[in-house]
């Protein structure tokens, strides 16, 4: 068991750290992360090169999300369970996508991965996150608010739904406070009233 889990984990590591945002704006002859806030991920994209494109960079990080998840579950099915296995293979993608080691340990904040995670996982989880995003963005058009009050959701659904189930609950609890940690500095700047909204409609 534990040699599939350690597959599980560094696959999923290794699929996080091919980053949408990164890999569309290099084909474009850009990166990404020399405009704007420096994040690799979706919201910094669409500001800098407009919803357009956006669609690849959406189809490439929930691609790896979903693979992650799937080999997760495959290789541990017989072990911890399907929703276990590919539990751990969605944290291990979420780190790399946050972390990725051959970007300099320079990537996005998990939001997008982690909703295709959630909805791998389960879909009432992946609902509870997407209302709640579009609750406090409607509302307030900042992009941040959203995310970090999904994130919390998203770690608040495995609590409640999981609980029976401790390797899939510490997973999710696991993405949900890294997400929110990747979002710190967008939370100082909302409490000092600087942070920037976004029409991601545009």
């Amino acid at each position: 068991m534990w040699l599939f889990a350690v597959i599980t984990v560094i696959a999923g590591y290794l699929l996080g750290n091919l980053n949408g945002a990164v890999c569309v704006s290099k084909v474009m002859g850009d990166d990404v992360r020399a405009h704007g806030s420096g994040n690799a991920g979706l919201t910094n994209f669409i500001r800098n090169y407009g919803a357009g494109r956006s669609f690849a960079v959406i189809l490439i990080d929930s691609g790896k999300a979903v693979a992650a998840c799937l080999v997760g579950g495959l290789l541990l099915k017989q072990y911890l369970g399907y929703q276990a296995g590919a539990a751990l293979g969605g944290a291990a993608v979420m780190l790399g996508h946050v972390l990725p080691l051959f970007l300099g340990f320079h990537g996005g904040k998990g939001i997008l991965s982690g909703f295709f995670i959630a909805l791998m996982l389960d879909y009432r989880i992946a609902l509870l996150i997407l209302a709640v995003f579009a609750a406090a963005y409607l509302i307030t058009w900042y992009v941040s608010l959203g995310s970090v009050l999904a994130a919390a959701a998203f770690g608040i659904g495995f609590i409640v739904f999981y609980f029976d189930n401790s390797v899939v609950m510490v997973c999710g609890i696991f993405m949900s406070l890294l997400a929110i940690f990747m979002h710190r500095q967008n939370i100082l700047r909302l409490l000092k009233g600087e942070e920037r909204k976004t029409n991601l409609f545009k």
